[in-house]
């Protein structure tokens, strides 16, 4: 049996302001000693402690038939059949079963708001307030305080099984692990050098990003990824999803993946109350912005690999001069990693993710906010396809992947500067690349367990266990 090393996260926390930096270095440079950097490569399926209880992994499909409760039946075959296009889209559905996994890993204890569902599709590119595009990561349904290793595994992970799914070879696979973890190191470094508001202040430009690619192939795949952004405005996703019936405008029926209810009047109905609550939690000047505008549409939609199954709809508003406004809500779930890392401080999930994206986000929609039912289901609200962009897999060549994960891995640690302690955690890092290595090595080891899963699932089907769409 192996235990996880670990120390008293309260001693080592950012609110513990009478550490002064030369104090705060000394610490991280200790915790070596507790948890060694070339500790986070290990991986082992069976034996270990889990929170306290001991004993051999649990069986991935009971993890992912627990997720499934209080899922729409009807729509739980769908999950399923996305998780079995790839290994990798199998990951992105899974987030249950890799969080009770790092639970068992070497830690450090050191607790910064964690994503909680960190992998390279969860970071994209979006629109500011100000109408600039910045690049950062996009998914919050599952973020909490965590320890921030539990993040990292992740990505390189993600890296690892996508670049096998994209046929890449082992080296290309590891290569790039290592360099988003290599970049998430320096970017921990440059932050813990920066003053408190500067770190807040600071974002990934979509412009910066062009200028200072590495190569060109990346130049070039910067430029088209915010050239396609700029053309994912609101009026063109209006235009795709909604059309006139006897004068009155609505969302297009797309079933199983965008419909309407049978029982829609009564569900518009319903919507309007929770919509109401919702305004309440936005900013007063937003709250006059959206009243500007009056509900007149809402629709089911499918979204994503994880969520597939949950409560998940858009709806339409329009001001009076029919100026269209689209937003999207989603179910609000408790976050997996809550049973691992402890309850969320938040009563609502749906301001449990709404604080958390404000949080880790360099900037953030002006109309996130939460709300919920009279089901007591939670929910939180969003723009829909806001200058909203994220990349392609299929078809980017090593050289490619390599410089868009150093990308990702400057923005996670970015987004970990804000909550965490960047002092801390650069100087348990270092300026070697022991971690960079015993992280990649990791994510190689666990990809080969997520392969294992994968192929799980698919027996699980074949089997008749399982119904996929």
């Amino acid at each position: 049996m192996t235990t996880t090393p670990s120390i008293e996260s309260a001693e080592f926390t950012p609110t513990n302001n009478h550490l002064t930096v030369a104090q705060r270095q000394e610490a991280g440079k200790a915790l070596r000693q507790v948890v060694s950097r070339s500790a986070h490569c290990e991986w082992r399926p069976s034996g270990v402690k889990r929170s306290s209880a001991v004993g051999n992994r649990p069986n991935p499909i009971d993890l992912l038939e627990v997720s499934n409760q209080g899922r729409i039946p009807e729509l739980i075959p769908i999950r399923y059949g996305r998780m079995l296009q790839s290994t990798f889209a199998f990951l992105r559905g899974s987030a249950i079963i890799m969080a009770a996994d790092l639970a068992t890993t070497a830690t450090t204890d050191i607790r910064v708001q964690a994503c909680g569902d960190c992998h390279l599709l969860n970071f994209g590119g979006f629109a500011t307030p100000e109408r600039n595009l910045i690049f950062d990561l996009n998914d919050f349904d599952e973020t909490l305080s965590a320890p921030w290793e539990w993040d990292v595994k992740r990505l390189a992970t993600s890296i690892i099984v996508a670049g096998k799914d994209m046929s890449l070879t082992d080296k290309d696979c590891y290569d790039a692990a290592k360099a988003a973890v290599r970049a998430y190191r320096l970017s921990i470094q440059e932050y813990a050098q920066m003053g408190t508001l500067a770190v807040w202040y600071a974002r990934q430009d979509a412009n910066m990003l062009v200028e200072h690619a590495p190569n060109e192939e990346t130049r070039q795949y910067w430029q088209q990824m915010a050239s396609k952004a700029f053309t994912r405005t609101l009026e063109q996703t209006f235009v795709q999803m909604t059309e006139e019936v006897n004068g009155q405008r609505r969302f297009i029926d797309q079933p199983p993946l965008v419909y309407h209810l049978p029982n829609q009047e009564q569900y518009l109905e319903e919507v309007e109350v929770v919509f109401e609550q919702y305004r309440d939690t936005l900013q007063s000047d937003r709250q006059f912005l959206l009243d500007r505008y009056r509900l007149v549409d809402v629709a089911m939609k499918v979204v994503g690999v994880g969520s597939v199954g949950t409560h998940c709809g858009v709806a339409l508003l329009l001001s009076n001069d029919n100026d269209p406004l689209l937003l999207q809500f989603k179910e609000a779930r408790p976050s997996v990693l809550e049973p691992l890392a402890g309850e969320s401080p938040y009563s609502h999930n749906g301001q449990r993710i709404v604080n958390g994206q404000r949080l880790m986000q360099a900037a953030s929609d002006i109309f996130l906010g939460w709300t919920s039912n009279t089901r007591g289901q939670d929910f939180y609200f969003r723009q829909l396809k806001d200058m909203k962009t994220s990349i392609k897999l299929k078809g980017m060549s090593a050289r490619g992947l390599e410089g868009y994960v150093e990308i990702c891995g400057a923005a996670l640690g970015r987004a970990h500067s804000r909550s965490g302690d960047p002092v801390i955690i650069s100087s348990y890092l270092g300026r070697s690349d022991a971690f960079d290595s015993a992280i990649a090595d990791f994510a190689v080891t666990y990809a080969n367990q997520v392969e294992e899963d994968y192929q799980a699932l698919v027996a699980a089907v074949q089997s008749g266990r399982i119904l996929a769409k």
